[in-house]
């Protein structure tokens, strides 16, 4: 799937939601589904600087394609992470740096987030775009 179907798919599945504590939870689940990060990579170089929580970072570039793993010491910015690697995970470094993440917009995330939590989501997206430029 290309980013922008993996985004389309991620709206429907919110959409589902009648409310954003139903969403909320969804999302947290989201978070505790990714695959576990190894402690020697929650280090100080792989930590996304700004974000209220501790978030950890570590990209690849395998076989052309873009490969995360995430963590943090909050549930909702884990699951907020782990929307990231879903849609991002598996594509191309080019890709990852040329569309436009449309998601945090069109779900209405950011205007039912505290302002630092939604500072966090920029501050996600940028990051990964820039694991794939470094890794390009």
């Amino acid at each position: 799937m290309t980013i922008s179907e993996r985004q389309d798919e991620l709206l429907e599945e919110l959409n589902l939601f009648q409310d954003w504590t139903e969403r909320y939870e969804y999302i947290i689940g989201l978070g505790k589904k990714l695959p576990p990060m190894d402690q020697s990579l929650q280090t100080e170089d792989h930590l996304i600087k700004g974000c209220q929580s501790q978030v950890w970072l570590d990209a690849s570039l395998v076989d052309g394609k873009m490969h995360y793993l995430a963590d943090s010491d909050s549930l909702i910015t884990k699951g907020m992470i782990a929307l990231f690697v879903r849609i991002l995970n598996g594509q191309t470094a080019q890709d990852v740096i040329s569309t436009e993440l449309t998601f945090i917009e069109k779900t209405g995330l950011k205007e039912h987030l505290a302002p630092t939590r939604a500072n966090a989501l920029t501050l996600m997206a940028a990051q990964m775009r820039k694991c794939a430029l470094e890794a390009s």
